[in-house]
């Protein structure tokens, strides 16, 4: 057998200039506790014996070695596997995508045996990236990011970081195996000799860290979320983002030049407002046009720092009704960044083989449980305004296909009622109310029939303004009425709902115990700034109290979805992928064929994802693009 001794080279002298003699000390001494030797698989032998012990232990952790971190474009360069601390192994590659299809026959049936669990850190990357190679991995999955991120949200996941505070051990960083002069930093500028220490030690690191981690998972009471929602997770999302969001490039060009011609127009309204021509995207010009020029009357000081007037969205939204040139301002500005961020993003995204763009949806980044996405960040497009409405018309199907969109109805609200127990608020969603309604009639002492539209969004704006603590103040903006009207309208609604009070309360006092609250399937979000003597930061704190559980709940009871939505799917042998999450939100590409059984499929799926004192409710529609499909 070929044994590697896995920091000789790395860390002798010439190689190793940027490393101190302490560090470099520390991290060899740590190793002998752990490893030295990874054994190369360059024979039949070795080759036999890994794939033996893989099938005995049940389980194992790997890493890749990629040449860049394009999940859709990289290529394989090699992988470590790790049985134990003791047992390190290392598959080299040719990066000749078809010669190493062939190599990698020899693992695909420990990759795909449903038996045996894998292990590491990004385990979604390596799935996606062994799927390009036509190995579609299947088992039990447990990463030790995922895992650190249900105990620890809102703290990092790197492995580096995991390595030092579990293990006390000092990992390999990516930047240490290059030159400080070496830019767009690659292992394929790299010998192998070089990098291999590197991905061995990852996966040596992912072994030890799963025994410390899974112990942890369970004394916080978080199996059912971590192995019956996250990790199952995993596959879900490698598969959304392997398929892909098809792009209608022609409409994308269209709505471009619609958009150009628009500024064009507000450009010049604006330049007429103001008396001059000044630099629109220059925030500085438009403080001292809007405060010195036009002497819009705010409140609002120059910064000390570059002696400048804020002008941002918030600021601009909340004396929109001062000048008529503040409403074209935003709208300039609401064209620029959808411009910028998506219209003229989009195209350098699509990738040249698939044709689609692959959005990355991130697990472990919200503090509250909640996915998002990046690359581009598909959850963010504006949904209110027509621009946004336009924008949704670039995402479309092919020919035979149908655009399926699935969103649950006030889900928020739906959880509060269920947490609250409020009797009024369940019995208005079981017996199927407008929900709006039925707390403008309860608010205004109404009945249903006589509450107008007016009413009725001002009770809208009070239902969701209450999940989110709002004050008084805060209510009084948003609903463009006195303070007392505000203060009058949520001491009624109190009244109405009054389970709703007691448990924003008891919400505040049990965070201020433990510091921390928790959703329904005990997802934690730590508030450690509950006991903060700043009132300010206190009362955000207590705001998050009060929210954090139910949009926690909320994103695990999508995310429940999600799962048994794909597993319905394969056991149903259907060709339906499911493409985008935006929140409360499923996307769909369905062949015609299938669009009955997937619209009554992802209903039931979403609707009975949990067992609640309330109904759960999902819309469902759909047409040839995602603007149609709402």
């Amino acid at each position: 057998t070929t044994q590697l001794d896995l920091f000789s080279g790395f860390f002798n002298e010439e190689n190793r200039t940027d490393v101190r003699k302490d560090e470099k000390n520390t991290i060899l001494s740590d190793l002998k506790d752990g490893y030295h030797h990874a054994k190369i698989i360059d024979n039949e032998a070795i080759e036999t014996e890994i794939l033996q012990k893989i099938s005995d232990s049940k389980k194992f952790t790997f890493s890749l070695a990629v040449d860049q971190l394009d999940v859709m474009r990289c290529k394989l360069m090699g992988i470590a596997f790790a049985l134990d601390k003791n047992d390190v192994y290392y598959l080299s590659f040719s990066q000749n995508i078809e010669k190493d299809k062939n190599r990698l026959q020899a693992f695909k049936e420990i990759f795909e045996n449903e038996q045996i669990e894998k292990i590491g850190h990004s385990l979604k990357f390596n799935i996606i990236v062994l799927k390009r190679y036509g190995i579609h991995v299947k088992g039990n999955l447990f990463d030790n990011s995922i895992a650190h991120y249900l105990l620890q949200p809102e703290m990092k996941h790197q492995q580096e970081y995991l390595a030092d505070i579990y293990l006390q051990h000092h990992a390999i960083a990516f930047d240490d195996l290059f030159d400080e002069k070496t830019k767009n930093k690659s292992l394929a500028l790299l010998k192998e000799e070089k990098y291999i220490p590197y991905i061995c030690e990852k996966a040596w690191i992912d072994i030890l860290l799963y025994e410390i981690l899974k112990e942890n998972i369970h004394q916080e009471k978080l199996d059912y979320l971590c192995y019956e929602v996250e990790m199952p997770l995993i596959q879900v999302l490698a598969d959304m983002e392997f398929t892909g969001v098809s792009i209608d490039t022609q409409a994308l060009r269209l709505i471009a030049e619609d958009l150009h011609a628009k500024l064009r127009i507000l450009e010049a309204d604006i330049y007429n407002l103001a008396g001059e021509m000044f630099n629109i995207n220059s925030p500085k010009k438009v403080g001292e046009i809007l405060f010195d020029k036009l002497q819009i009357k705010a409140k609002v000081k120059k910064t000390k720092a570059n002696k400048q007037y804020s002008t941002s969205e918030d600021l601009l939204q909340s004396i929109k009704d001062r000048h008529p040139i503040i409403a074209l301002l935003l709208e300039y500005r609401g064209i620029k960044k959808l411009l910028s961020t998506y219209i003229e993003a989009f195209p350098s995204l699509i990738n040249t083989e698939t044709g689609k763009i692959h959005t990355s949806f991130n697990q472990t980044i919200t503090a509250t449980g909640r996915l998002s996405s990046s690359n581009p960040n598909l959850q963010n497009i504006p949904i209110r305004d027509e621009l946004g409405k336009e924008m949704r018309k670039v995402f479309g199907v092919n020919e035979g296909e149908y655009f399926l969109s699935a969103d649950y109805s006030q889900v928020e609200l739906r959880i509060m009622a269920h947490l609250a127990q409020d009797e009024n608020m369940i019995e208005a969603f079981r017996s199927g109310q407008d929900i709006h309604q039925a707390t403008a009639a309860r608010v205004f002492n109404l009945p249903m029939e006589a509450v107008d539209a007016d009413m009725r969004r001002k009770a809208k704006t009070a239902n969701f303004g209450i999940i989110y603590g709002i004050s008084t103040f805060g209510l009084a903006e948003r609903m463009n009425v006195s303070r007392n009207e505000a203060k009058s309208i949520i001491d009624e609604y109190f009244q109405k709902y009054a389970a709703i009070k007691a448990y924003m309360d008891k919400s505040i006092e049990e965070a201020k115990e433990n510091l921390y609250v928790e959703t329904v399937f005990h997802r934690k979000r730590y508030l450690p700034d509950i006991v903060s003597h700043n009132a300010v930061v206190r009362t955000y704190a207590e705001r998050n109290a009060i929210n954090a559980p139910i949009q926690g709940t909320a994103a695990d009871v999508i995310k429940i979805a999600m799962v048994n939505i794909f597993k319905a799917l394969q056991r149903e042998n259907l060709q339906t992928k499911m493409i985008i999450q935006v929140h409360d939100e499923l996307n769909f590409i369905v062949p015609e064929n299938e669009l009955e059984i997937v619209k009554t499929l992802v209903q039931r799926e979403m609707e009975q994802a949990v067992d609640f004192s309330v109904p759960l409710k999902a819309d469902i529609g759909y047409g040839k693009n995602w603007l149609e499909a709402h």
